[in-house]
């Protein structure tokens, strides 16, 4: 049976990495105080579409039976985790401690073309900050951090974090004179994807003038490592109130992020996101080598999103393609150092042994140690075969005169008791590696 592009399944040993690597993540965000929830997979549609343009992405709900092909019950699985924890933030409000942190590990699906990095079905990392009413600016800092931060403790070659502020881009639009700034957002969205002249071609489409069109690709065209892209911005002679609070913002995020040696934060006024429920802060994030896959964590500010009859709640929030982000890790050889959890595999000299085999290795697992018995009583080399094909790393063989247990890899084999042996720290779960990195 073929494989069914875009739905990614994982060897063992890859699926460890994942762990580890989600693992790491929540690690982090719970350090930071954000706390975790599950939504459901499905939506009503109507809240689905609310805002975007991602109609023809979503999968609709449908019994095997309806009687008509449209019949999909007005479902469809949820193609973010955005759309869907605020709703949750509305129904749950009155239980929920404002600002409310949250994180959120969850499969999404997308009816996308299936291609590298790219899934029908993939794996997300959420982190979000919700106010009510109100949310100062300062979260947006401490978002664009924790990813920082998250991203710092992988094992990457190095990333991006590329920020902007739609803020930015809306009021250099109404400075020049466009009535319709989101329309022009959409299309500099796609800079990535289409050579300037094209896009130069689709802003004269939407109304432009040639000279305001020029003036958009100028603005995109903007990327520092620093403020100075302040200057550069004003050196283009477009004056606008919400131009002028967009900088500031913006500014400020870029001076007060800190990150680790292997994440640089980048001011990109190419960055404006597809999604129109975005009023700020947007984030991007670029692999290093790896520029071609895209955006692996992206995100921003929302203002009007999540609302009731009563409050509004501003939020923001970034995400991570965890299933885009292993794509050039496995490529790359990364793996895990064996592909099951277990340390020990307590060998059978008979048949007659496995109730006492199965209380030794009971004995370890008490004290944390990932423990199984050998399937059958073969010859000891055998067994040790056995380990080696997976990767556990110590073999333990009772005996009447005392127990000793094989570290398989140097041969090194010394008298044990199961109520106090320990294997090295790092033997307690497999570790992630590169095949070239010897074990």
């Amino acid at each position: 049976m073929s494989r069914l592009s875009g739905f990614p399944e994982y060897l063992p040993a890859e699926r460890a990495v994942e762990q580890s690597v989600l693992d790491h993540l929540r690690s982090t965000f719970e350090l930071h105080g954000f706390a975790s929830v599950e939504t459901r997979a499905v939506e009503p549609m109507d809240v689905l579409l609310r805002k975007g343009e991602i109609d023809k992405e979503v999968y609709l709900l449908r019994r095997l039976h309806a009687e008509e092909t449209d019949d999909h019950a007005g479902l469809g699985l949820h193609f973010d985790l955005t759309v869907p924890f605020a709703r949750y933030v509305v129904e749950n409000a009155g239980e929920l401690d404002f600002p409310f942190r949250r994180y959120q590990v969850q499969k999404v699906w997308r009816g996308e073309r299936p291609q590298q990095g790219r899934f029908r079905e993939f794996t997300q990392a959420d982190i979000d900050i919700v106010g009510r009413d109100t949310l100062p600016a300062h979260f947006d800092v401490e978002i664009a951090q924790v990813m920082a931060e998250a991203l710092g403790g992988l094992p990457i070659p190095g990333a991006v974090l590329q920020v902007s502020n739609r803020k930015i881009l809306e009021g250099f639009y109404l400075g020049l004179g466009v009535a319709d700034p989101t329309a022009v957002m959409q299309v500099v969205d796609k800079l990535d994807k289409l050579p300037g002249e094209r896009i130069t071609a689709l802003l004269v489409e939407q109304g432009l003038g040639a000279a305001q069109a020029e003036a958009c690709l100028a603005l995109a065209a903007i990327c520092t490592p620093d403020t100075s892209f302040v200057a550069q911005v004003q050196a283009l002679g477009v004056d606008h109130p919400m131009l002028a609070e967009g900088l500031d913002e913006l500014a400020g995020l870029v001076a007060a992020v800190r990150t680790p040696p292997n994440v640089t934060v980048q001011a990109d006024l190419r960055i404006a996101r597809g999604l129109d429920y975005y009023t700020g802060t947007v984030f991007e994030t670029r692999l290093v080598g790896h520029e071609h896959l895209g955006s692996v964590c992206s995100g921003g500010r929302y203002e009007q999103l999540a609302r009731d009859n009563r409050s509004t709640y501003p939020g923001v929030g970034i995400s991570l393609g965890v299933s885009r982000l292993l794509t050039p890790l496995f490529a790359g050889g990364l793996t895990a150092s064996r592909s099951v959890p277990s340390v020990v595999l307590v060998a059978l000299a008979d048949e007659e042994d496995r109730a006492a085999a199965t209380d030794t290795a009971a004995r370890l697992r008490a004290r944390g140690i990932a423990t199984e018995v050998a399937p059958s009583a073969a010859k000891f080399g055998k067994q040790i075969r056995h380990a080696e094909r997976r990767g556990i790393p110590f073999v333990w063989f009772g005996s009447a005169d005392g127990d000793q247990v094989k570290d398989i890899r140097s041969g090194e084999q010394v008298t044990a008791d199961a109520d106090t042996w320990s294997p090295d720290h790092r033997d307690l779960r497999p570790q992630v590696i590169s095949k070239e990195t010897p074990q």
